[in-house]
């Protein structure tokens, strides 16, 4: 069983580290969303999710209504992610451990074509675009280096075209134009000390869901265009190990009998 953590988090107080602590919801999102498949039985959710300070009761009232809000789906005692949130489980795989290549100095660039669009298709194409790790150079116009390995979705030239090119300002400068190089490392350096301090399994799990969420936005650029000491790696590496322990704590007694 393989093991991700990813959760929204609560509109409670938040801490010193400005984490909020996770609902029971997002307690119960961050156990299903790591496992693969994505399902548990009601009995093996009430056993994982105490020591995160969700009791049976709270926990039977949130898988209620998210199976009401179509997050979940109940075959028997068996919760599974709906459709919906198999996306969002593929993406966060992906945040975890993005697929590279080598970089020759190509950038993939997107110039939307498409007109007449109402608010709501310009917001939903701009998430997409973002969550391809592309950055906007100007209005219509995104692009990052081409070392991700994967192709842009077919789907995509329906509203605009795509080219390979080598832009003539130096790629660092351009790279660091593109996106807050800078403020995502101090937030991904501070989220690995946090986690690091962390005491409590609730704390912990907040911090590496957050972590999580961070993983995201990593734009997974190539080392050469990284500021020194970029802190990408360290927080995919430091949440492989906190996933290690969770998937431990996800055997039940029978499992770890037969190992």
């Amino acid at each position: 069983m393989r093991m991700n953590v990813s959760a929204e988090p609560d509109d409670t107080d938040t801490d010193a580290a400005g984490l909020r602590p996770l609902s029971a919801r997002s307690v119960v999102l961050s156990l299903l969303l790591g496992v693969h498949p994505p399902q548990l039985p009601v009995k093996d959710l009430v056993r994982l999710v105490e020591p995160f300070g969700v009791g049976g009761s709270t926990l039977r009232a949130a898988l209620s209504r998210m199976v009401a809000a179509g997050d979940l789906r109940r075959t028997d005692s068996v919760y599974r992610l709906s459709d919906r949130l198999l996306a969002r489980q593929r993406r966060q795989d992906e945040a975890v451990r993005p697929r590279t290549r080598a970089w020759d100095g190509d950038w993939e660039m997107v110039v939307i074509t498409a007109t007449g669009r109402g608010p709501a298709e310009r917001a939903d194409l701009r998430a997409r675009l973002t969550g391809l790790r592309l950055a906007e150079l100007r209005e219509g116009v995104w692009l990052r280096p081409a070392n991700l390995d994967r192709p842009l979705p077919a789907d995509l030239r329906q509203v605009a075209l795509t080219y390979a090119a080598r832009p003539d300002e130096p790629p660092r400068d351009l790279a660091a134009r593109l996106w807050p190089l800078a403020g995502w490392a101090a937030t991904a350096r501070s989220l690995l000390a946090h986690a690091t301090r962390a005491d409590h399994p609730a704390v912990r799990l907040t911090a590496y869901a957050a972590a999580v969420r961070h993983l995201l936005t990593d734009p997974v650029l190539p080392p050469v265009l990284l500021p020194p000491d970029w802190p990408g790696e360290a927080l995919r590496t430091a949440y492989a190990d906190y996933r290690r322990e969770l998937t431990k704590a996800m055997e039940t007694p029978e499992q770890e009998d037969e190992r």
